[in-house]
């Protein structure tokens, strides 16, 4: 089994598990986390005795709170990767393309980048513990791809503007509510519902699952060619004056000052 240093990955009967496992972090992802996203992703692509993946965070307290704002204060990016790419974008798009359903198990907080992760998701199931929202705008980021056009479908267009505009916080239960989740159980039930719906999927044919998932993604794919546009946008942007000072506040615990660095021409 390929050796991870960020994440494990498992297969446990039906399904490839994959946990990302910086808990010290929140389990916020760098450039070497979403490469070895990938590679397990891939893995589980290959493997016919895999019929979905379950998306994991590691501890209870988050499932993925982002981008690693604090590496980016650092160091001014995501860290190293094999490939010299920050590939948060090829990601994405990996986990609508796998011809197999993705489910988030939602072990904690899904924030900013980690909550866009879980949208991406087929299906999300949630502990009682788990809060949801957007982070971007108080930390000099944003995501408007998939992100933010594809949650719009999810929840509608003013419920997305609210949670990307006013970066709020909502529990599992209004998660359910606007629909941004599947199910709610108890936080030590989590992982044993995930692989019950996984467990649920045996019986049924892979071949209509891969077209069913492929069809549903018809209507959004052209989401993608946004998602590439938002992606070498933030690369700018996080370079930018304005992006420094939101990952620099983050570090640093105070308050961004971001209106001496907009420019409104």
């Amino acid at each position: 089994m390929t050796d991870f240093e960020d994440i494990s990955y498992v297969v446990d009967g039906p399904a490839g598990i994959i946990t990302i496992e910086r808990p010290e972090r929140y389990n916020a992802f760098r450039a070497r986390t979403v490469e070895e996203m990938i590679r397990a992703f891939r893995l589980a692509w290959a493997d016919k005795d895999v019929r979905c993946v379950i998306l994991t965070g590691a501890g209870d307290k988050a499932f993925c709170t982002g981008g690693d704002v604090k590496q980016r204060a650092e160091t001014g990016d995501y860290g190293p990767s094999e490939s010299g790419m920050f590939e948060i974008g090829n990601l994405h798009k990996l986990i609508r393309d796998i011809p197999k359903p993705v489910i988030a198990a939602v072990n904690g907080v899904a924030v900013g980048g980690g909550h866009v992760l879980q949208v991406l998701c087929d299906v999300s199931i949630a502990s009682e513990t788990a809060r949801f929202g957007q982070a971007g705008p108080k930390v000099g980021s944003f995501d408007a791809g998939f992100g933010s056009a594809y949650l719009s479908r999810i929840v509608g267009e003013k419920k997305a503007r609210e949670i990307w505009f006013w970066c709020r916080m909502y529990d599992a239960n209004a998660a359910l509510e606007m629909g941004l989740v599947n199910a709610v159980v108890p936080a030590d039930r989590l992982m044993d519902e995930a692989r019950a719906w996984a467990a649920e999927l045996t019986p049924k044919s892979p071949t209509a699952i891969r077209f069913l998932k492929q069809s549903f993604n018809a209507d959004t794919d052209h989401q993608a060619g946004l998602s590439n546009l938002a992606m070498s946008a933030l690369d700018l942007f996080t370079a930018s004056p304005e992006g420094l000072e939101g990952a620099a506040a983050f570090a640093e615990k105070r308050t961004p000052d971001f209106n001496r660095h907009v420019n409104w021409h």
